[in-house]
């Protein structure tokens, strides 16, 4: 990787440079530097300049990547790191809560001249991270340097932020001094003094730093600490620094750089220090000097088989032990699975031969062990391992190892596609794991090959334009809504950012707005420019490194606060650059739901092994083409279901085939596919030579692997050709697809077909194969989805009750789920204390609510309360309030619990639990205190009396529209009754349909619908010609919907469309692939509509006794009449009396009036 250069650029350069930059921050900078590496070598080499040096601060995360394409730009790096440091002589530290702490720190710089410098630079930067206190600003120690020696390190004071220049600005001369010869002692002639001229320079204070260095024979060096391209780009640097210290532009009194750190001219930086030629010289000196070069690696692993310094012994042995362990496993594979179909054993041993002696051949048996072994450590300890992901299922050498479980012949897989001999690059296995226990796979492997050995692999966030807007907005002081309102006006899609540039070229009201307000016009500019700067260093989310050393010895590290392990500072592609193999080890929620699931399952005494069900199953492909998917993997979008009533699968197959399809540019040959597979349409012949390698995807090319063996069959391509031809293809290189289409046509030419012909399907291949799928990755997660459809199909109770639990802060989800249960007649009890747990459970043939899904119920709060209940039920309110310690259940938790029903087993009204919440706290409390105190039996509690009852308030009942907002604050959505439930009547009279019911008859062709629902959110968007339109999210007892609001309604109803309120609506329907679309045509309050239909009221009684007490429920006068009947034992009417005033009639009434003691039954008419 290192390598030692004949002769620098700089000294090979003819002409005297006069100059060489020294002190550069790139973009890597975090929030500091604004210059992307491309920028700097661009400027670099449009001034001529022969060589650059790169550094950052306290990082080195752009090392190898600057190294390479400064070199392909024929500029000679040179790397280099601004470290802060700690002379530990007391300067920067003060006293804070008793002990020394370490304040702002100075910072020096470092270049490697030579290789051993720069490994000494990689163990310095890594170490700041590494074996620093967490809570203490990276920096090394003055002592490290003494410790493991400078040699091969070129090092510069550092300037106004140096230890020597800080320490005499602070007026402490003899200190600077004593620091200037401690850097001496431990650089000798490698230590340059270094100057810097930004702005008005203070000139009294360079002289004395002249004199110092004269005085000690040390050489002067002039940089120019550059942190944006040009002297236009300050303003935009200055607010980048002001997001950085999370300070405003107008604050006088923080950090500012000047005008001039910007990354000069040679002639600008001659000019500037024309009075001291030694200072530029010594520049050209330092260049020269440095003649390390950072080279790539090839690819370094631990050795599996023991440490050997004989590689090639070392080699042999893991192919050895590869062969033994794969020859072994496919033994057990086919001893306990079979052969599929069509195949005999030599089938299976002649493919085995030729894996291993490919992987072999290109040195990567000890790849493979190494992934087989933490595999089969993971699968030892029940840790769901994904059936495969990617090209690997292609090999048949990872199924024997059980690295994946498909049988890649059995679904006519291709090792090419996966490890091609034709193309050395290392092999990729990613590996979905249990989303729950992947870390202690991770765990597994740190302590197998050592911690210094494993890591993570950093990554980089970048501003985008939305967010440069608003950090930009923040720090120049703008109104909050002024921003917003300009941020709306940006696209919005993270995954493929609109640059800001185009979005003001495309949306004239943002020109509009520039042109008005200067400030938005600076604002815009601004953005412009430090968007696409890094913000923030996080961690990769699946990559891990294995090294055969400690990772400090091949590239920097980093540590990510928010994580224990230790984070290569090179990103994924320069990682692998630099040698080390990457290894995903990615967490699939959907591993665990099926873990779950089958753990509910084995209590009913019933053992699924996931690996060994039938794919042949009936039961899940007919419901599978009922789109009834609710919580399939792959295939729960509207989308899927609807692909999937028209395909109607009948084998896994077709479910492959329609993880292929369902993507932009393939779905639309999913009609095509569904009409063949029917008989609807016959198969087109694209040459009967191939015709075999597409009857299975009914004559359509859906895979990579196709076009591959076409190219095979139809041309004589070998397979590893083959996949040259299909890079080829997704590349659509000119060049290349010139030479493979004249390869491909002189080929099937050789074999009988035509030249057009060849032509024809030359052009075929090269349109399918930019669409076509991976086959292999497509029928491994088609197993996955097939396994959740038959848990689903199998054990309805046990996958929802999974599905809820894996996705409990979902609110959306558990409803989604929650529908299901119901359509499928599968009752979900409400949360209890009595009965819930922390995550959803089964039992009964129900799903039992958790405790935990609740919000403002944290876990810690629900495994206290399960643990004090044991298996004794709590006798009462007062029993849970003596069990429980109100630190843990405090205030908001009991609320929350009240609101959801969970004390509704204590049988008294939540609301006057509710009312009583203090008096409860309060209880809870003194029974806490009297436990700490030894006083257990403080409330009176005795063998006959139990405890003392809490005195709880007079109360207002809640109205059942009151009581189910509360129940839908903490659940997310209704659960024991609905809003619409009072209205029934009423919408049976109006013949509204739900939700559900319009999604079937839509399909039938319908169009117009009348629905009722809740309104449960409502935002407000605009639409292109710039008029607001509202989207609504409507709950009727089908579920959740989705209905568009244009300006002039909403302009009517905005103000009454609150959350909790109920409508009756009619609407134009669409289905659309996201699902049904809904524009909303009439709007009416229920409760409104309700009274012009609903005109009288009946209270049947048992007697008049509570005649008057029920009748306090009519308190708001109206249109209604209202009437008591009073009725016998044997239900005949004895007495009507009408009541001479008229009321307000609702259905909540009627509602309140029923659930009033003595009322037997309320009937609205």
């Amino acid at each position: 990787m290192a390598d030692t250069a004949k002769g620098s650029t700089a000294e090979a350069s003819g002409a005297t440079p006069g100059f060489i930059h020294l002190r550069v921050h790139s973009a890597y900078s975090l929030l500091e530097g604004a210059l992307p590496l491309k920028k700097i070598l661009y400027k670099a080499t449009g001034d001529s300049q022969p060589a650059i040096a790169i550094t950052d601060t306290n990082n080195l995360f752009v090392a190898l990547e600057f190294s390479q394409k400064a070199m392909d730009d024929g500029l000679q790096p040179i790397i280099g790191c601004q470290v802060s440091i700690d002379m530990e002589d007391g300067l920067e530290t003060e006293k804070r809560g008793g002990q020394q702490a370490l304040i702002k720190l100075p910072s020096i710089v470092l270049l490697a001249a030579t290789d051993a410098g720069y490994e000494r630079l990689v163990d310095l930067v890594s170490r700041a991270y590494l074996g620093g206190e967490s809570n203490q600003a990276i920096h090394i120690n003055a002592s490290w340097l003494e410790e493991a020696g400078t040699g091969g390190l070129i090092a510069l004071t550092g300037a106004l932020t140096g230890p020597v220049d800080a320490a005499i600005k602070e007026g402490h001369a003899a200190q600077g001094e004593a620091r200037l010869l401690a850097l001496k002692r431990l650089f000798g002639d490698r230590l340059y003094v270094e100057l810097q001229r930004h702005g008005t320079y203070d000139k009294r204070h360079e002289q004395k730093i002249v004199g110092l260095a004269y005085a000690h024979d040390l050489p002067l060096v002039a940089t120019n600490e550059a942190f944006f391209p040009t002297r236009d780009d300050y303003d935009a640097h200055d607010a980048l620094m002001a997001v950085a210290h999370n300070a405003i532009v107008s604050d006088d009194s923080r950090f500012r750089l000047t005008p001039d750190h910007y990354l000069k001219s040679r002639a600008e930086m001659a000019k500037l220090f024309a009075d001291l030629p030694e200072a530029l010289e010594n520049t050209i000196e330092i260049a020269k000097r440095c003649s390390f070069v950072l080279k790539t690696r090839k690819p370094i692993l631990p050795r599996f088989t023991g440490a050997t310094d004989d590689a090639e012994e070392a080699e042999r042995a893991e192919a050895s032990e590869l062969r033994r362990q794969a020859v072994e496993g496919l033994d057990m594979r086919l001893a306990t699975l079979g052969m599929s179909p069509g195949y005999e054993e030599k089938d299976y041993r002649e493919r085995l031969d030729f894996e291993l002696s490919v992987i072999e051949r290109m040195r990567f048996p000890g790849y493979f062990l190494i992934v087989a072994d933490f595999i089969k450590w993971a699968k030892q300890q029940d840790i769901p391992v994904g059936p495969g992901r990617g090209s690997g299922a292609g090999s048949l050498v990872a199924y024997a190892l059980t690295i994946t479980d498909v049988d890649p012949l059995r679904f006519s897989l291709l090792f090419e596609r996966f490890l091609n001999p034709e193309r050395v690059s290392m092999p990729d296995f990613d590996i979905d794991f249990c989303q729950d226990r992947r870390e202690e796979v991770i765990r597994y492997v740190q302590a197998k090959y050592g911690r210094e050995q494993v890591a993570q692999i950093i990554t980089f966030g970048s501003l985008q334009a939305r967010a440069a807007l608003r950090d930009v907005g923040r720090v120049l002081e703008m109104p909050y809504g002024q921003v917003d309102k300009i941020c709306k006006l940006v696209p919005n899609n993270p995954a493929n950012p609109t640059p800001l540039s185009k979005a003001i070229e495309e949306e004239p009201k943002l020109q509009e707005e520039a042109a008005k307000e200067p400030v938005v016009a600076r604002l815009l500019d601004i953005a412009q420019k430090i968007e696409g700067l890094y913000r923030h260093a996080s961690t990769h989310a699946a990559g891990i490194v294995i090294g055969d050393r400690p990772l400090s010895k091949l590239v920097p590290m980093y540590r990510d606060p928010r994580s224990d392990m230790p984070v290569t500072q090179f990103n994924m592609k320069w990682v692998e650059q630099a040698g080390l193999v990457k290894f995903d080890f990615l967490g699939l929620k959907t591993l665990t739901v099926l873990k779950v699931a089958v753990d509910f399952v084995a209590k009913l005494g019933v053992k699924v092994d996931l690996a060994a069900i039938p794919l042949d199953d009936q039961k899940t492909y007919e419901m599978l083409s009922r789109g009834e998917t609710v919580g399939v993997f792959q295939v729960e979008s509207a989308g899927m279901r609807k692909a999937l009533i028209g395909m109607k699968p009948d084998c896994i197959e077709d479910i492959i085939a329609l993880v292929a399809l369902y993507r932009p540019g393939p779905m639309e040959n999913i009609p095509t596919y569904n009409a063949r597979k029917h008989g609807d349409e016959e198969l087109e012949s694209i040459h009967p030579m191939i015709d075999h390698l597409l009857k299975e995807t009914q004559g359509v090319i859906v895979y990579q692997e196709q076009v591959m063996q076409i190219a095979q069959v139809l041309s004589g391509y070998s397979l590893g050709e083959a996949d040259l031809l299909r890079r080829a293809m997704g590349k659509k290189i000119k060049a290349e697809m010139d030479q493979q289409r004249e390869r491909f046509v002189v080929g099937a030419v050789k074999n009988g077909v035509s030249k057009p012909q060849a032509d024809n399907i030359f052009e075929l291949l090269a349109k399918f194969a930019n669409y076509g799928f991976n086959k292999s990755h497509a029928a491994a997660y088609a197993i996955v989805s097939y396994q959740t459809a038959y848990m689903k199909a199998h054990y309805p109770v046990e996958f929802l009750a999974a599905s809820m639990t894996l996705d409990m802060s979902n609110t959306e989800k558990v409803n989604d789920f929650r529908q299901d249960a119901k359509r499928l007649g599968i009752e979900v009890i409400a949360p209890s204390v009595q009965t819930s747990f922390r995550h959803f459970q089964t039992g009964d043939n129900r799903i039992y609510y958790a405790l935990a899904a609740l919000k403002g119920v944290g876990e810690s709060a629900v495994d206290h309360i399960v643990e004090v209940r044991g298996d004794k039920p709590f006798a009462g309110i007062e029993d849970f309030c003596l069990r429980i310690d109100p630190r843990q259940v405090n205030r908001r938790v009991l609320e929350s619990l009240i609101f959801a029903g969970a004390f509704d087993c204590f049988g008294t009204d939540r609301a006057q639990l509710s009312a009583g919440l203090d008096r409860i706290l309060g209880y809870a409390q003194r029974a806490q205190e009297n436990k700490l105190s030894g006083q257990s039996d403080i409330f009176g509690s005795t063998l006959t009396s139990g405890p003392e009852k809490i005195s709880l308030p007079p109360y207002s009942p809640w109205l059942a529209s009151e009581r189910l907002l509360k129940e839908f604050q903490v659940l997310g959505f209704y659960l024991t009754a609905h809003p619409l439930d009072s209205y029934n009547n009423l919408l049976q009279k109006m013949r509204v349909q739900t939700f559900a019911e319009f999604s079937q008859a839509i399909k039938q062709g319908a169009f117009n619908a009348r629905l009722a629902g809740t309104v449960i959110s409502k935002q407000e968007r605009k639409t292109r010609t710039g008029n607001k339109m509202g989207i609504i999210v409507f709950s009727d007892s089908s579920g959740q919907f989705e209905a568009v609001l244009f300006s002039e309604m909403l302009n009517q109803y905005r103000d009454v469309l609150e959350s909790g309120k109920s409508f009756v609506l009619t609407a134009t329907g669409e289905e659309r692939p996201e699902g049904i679309g809904l524009r909303i045509q009439t709007i009416q309050s229920l409760e409104e509509k309700s009274l012009q239909m609903q005109k009288a009221l009946r209270v049947y009684i048992r007697d008049s006794g509570p005649l008057k007490m029920v009748a306090g429920h009519l308190n708001a006068r109206g249109d209604g009449l209202v009437s008591f009947i009073v009725i016998k034992e044997d239900g005949k009417r004895e007495v009507e009396v009408a009541l001479s005033e008229k009321y307000r009639i609702t259905p909540e009434i009627a509602a309140a009036l029923r659930a009033a003691p003595g009322v037997v039954d309320v009937e609205l008419v």
